[in-house]
């Protein structure tokens, strides 16, 4: 039995008593409770998150293993990196952050994760994310414009040094995988080291992410979230670099 959040307190039982690998819901720890900012900040900095679907009650998770990027460990692949070099040419391409952080959640909203049907980034909890940013600046997003158009972003949560994925979307080939790269600069340049990706897909692998034992993760948030969050979240171009090679001379 998975325990009963209520909205009275914010504690979270310990990730321990999250459902094992042998059940229907491998990481499944509680249900129930609201999603207002502190809820977030304390389960995010346990490690736990939420995920669910209509007409379910909040559902929070901390599987093990957790698959991390390491950010030492990005693979930025030779098409990426053609990619990349015209987007740092055009003139008419630029990366922002936190410029259009409701469309992003609804465009994300609409794009469901790999190997799933529908969306689980439900009104409610768009809601509860923006709430967060406005009180405290937490949620963030990184987007891809081209053109004057939002085609591409994704957003996630950053606590001190630690840095959250939550849900990426692409209207152009390449554009979620091009706001990743910049986050990847925006972590590097910030001193974030490990960017949180929850579960195993086959395109996060292919860029460097990889699991580690939830032990370790917590671990790791321990020492991170308690650090002194980045006093600024914003993206100049000369953030490029951050990527070595030949950046280092385009930007």
């Amino acid at each position: 039995m998975i325990d009963w959040l209520d909205d009275s307190t914010l504690s979270f039982p310990p990730s321990s008593r999250a459902l094992g690998p042998d059940s229907d819901a491998p990481g499944l720890l509680a249900a129930g409770g609201d999603l207002r900012p502190a809820r977030l900040r304390a389960a995010y900095s346990q490690g736990i998150f939420p995920w669910y679907g209509p007409g379910q009650p909040p559902l929070w998770w901390a599987p093990d293993p957790r698959m991390v990027l390491q950010t030492a460990n990005f693979k930025l692949s030779r098409s990426l990196r053609k990619t990349l070099s015209h987007f740092v040419r055009s003139a008419d391409c630029e990366i922002r952050v936190d410029s259009a952080l409701p469309d992003v959640l609804a465009a994300c909203a609409e794009a469901p994760r790999e190997g799933q049907s529908g969306t689980w980034i439900l009104p409610e909890m768009q809601a509860a994310y923006l709430a967060w940013a406005q009180q405290d600046g937490c949620v963030h997003s990184i987007e891809t414009w081209m053109g004057g158009e939002l085609v591409g972003g994704l957003y996630g949560v950053n606590l001190g040094r630690m840095f959250f994925g939550e849900s990426m979307f692409m209207r152009r080939s390449d554009a979620s995988k091009i706001a990743l790269a910049a986050l990847i600069c925006l972590c590097r340049s910030h001193g974030i080291t490990w960017i949180d990706c929850q579960q195993n897909t086959r395109h996060l692998a292919s860029m460097g992410a990889a699991e580690v034992p939830r032990t370790a993760f917590e671990a790791h948030l321990a020492q991170a979230c308690p650090q002194a969050a980045p006093a600024a979240w914003h993206y100049h171009p000369a953030l490029w670099t951050q990527l070595g090679g030949s950046f280092a001379d385009e930007c």
